[in-house]
């Protein structure tokens, strides 16, 4: 089937084109603020775990701190032989290898981060190894163990080389590591500004250029003016476009659990906005459509 020419099409023909495409691009506004919405949903929760994951490390380095002034004040103490490596020390290890359990489950940096996280529980359960060695060894001090826990990494040509140091070395890797993960996530440009604004109000720009195309033709062969209505639906339209992209450009930097742009009453808004718009723009072209019938081909 033959479609016909735009430039010899009837003006009721160019009409009900015109009103498919405002009626597109109502639909089109709320497809792309409900897929953004759940991917920005989804970026934010990434980041928000990775977050939790560095902080968790960072307690980890503090109690790495930590236990290696316990160790060295018990065995400064004298008082090794009946205490051991003390509760202090134990308690420091224990609270370690919770938080980098915890950290693990909000690894953002893949199969390498997965590595690091391993190596630094290898590392803590080298260091309490040493430890107690020190203990049974008698020795005055845990040189050993203190070693394991804050000896920096060796440097070649002045460059630290990943995985010659300590505990607390390992740990400063892993967050390093973590914290570009989340630099990559941050950069998500389902949370940029820039793609969000141009992305949701496109449709309503369209909208202003197919509503243009209407009037000119509504007054150039039809001699009525334009109703409320087309402009009405343009307005909500646009109204509920630029509601949602500031509320996605709030939420990509407050990083809440519960992003606004999700809220059920902003859903609620939005869809009643952008369905009264679709409604408003069906009506607006009607009158004139109604007048005139053509046989289907």
């Amino acid at each position: 089937m033959r479609l016909p020419n735009p430039r010899t099409a009837h003006p009721v023909s160019k009409l009900r084109w015109l009103r498919h495409g405002v009626l597109l691009a109502i639909l089109a506004t709320m497809l792309l603020w409900l897929i953004t919405a759940v991917i920005a949903h989804h970026e934010i929760g990434n980041t928000r775990r990775t977050q939790a994951a560095i902080a968790d490390i960072t307690e980890a380095q503090v109690a790495a701190q930590q236990a290696s002034a316990s160790l060295k004040d018990v065995f400064t103490s004298g008082g090794v032989a009946l205490t051991g490596t003390g509760n202090d020390f134990a308690n420091d290890a224990a609270q370690i290898n919770s938080d980098i359990t915890a950290a693990a489950e909000g690894n953002a940096a893949g199969n390498i981060g997965a590595a690091k996280i391993q190596f630094v529980l290898g590392q803590l359960e080298t260091c309490i190894q040493l430890a107690e060695t020190d203990v049974r060894s008698s020795v005055p001090a845990a040189d050993d163990a203190t070693n394991c826990l804050a000896q920096p990494d060796q440097t070649v040509g002045g460059v630290p080389v990943t995985g010659t140091g300590g505990l607390t070395a390992a740990l400063a890797d892993l967050k390093q590591a973590q914290v570009a993960a989340l630099d990559a996530q941050l950069g998500s440009p389902w949370l940029d500004p820039w793609l969000i604004w141009p992305l949701l109000l496109a449709p309503a720009a369209l909208m202003l250029v197919f509503g243009g195309f209407s009037t000119g033709i509504l007054v150039g062969h039809f001699r009525r003016r334009v109703g409320p209505l087309l402009p009405t639906a343009l307005l909500a339209t646009s109204a509920a476009a630029i509601l949602v992209a500031t509320l996605s450009t709030l939420d990509s930097h407050r990083l809440t659990a519960n992003p606004l742009a999700s809220e059920p009453i902003i859903v609620v808004l939005v869809l009643a906005a952008l369905a009264t718009a679709m409604a408003l723009a069906h009506f607006a072209y009607r009158p004139r459509l109604a007048e005139y019938r053509f046989p289907r081909s």
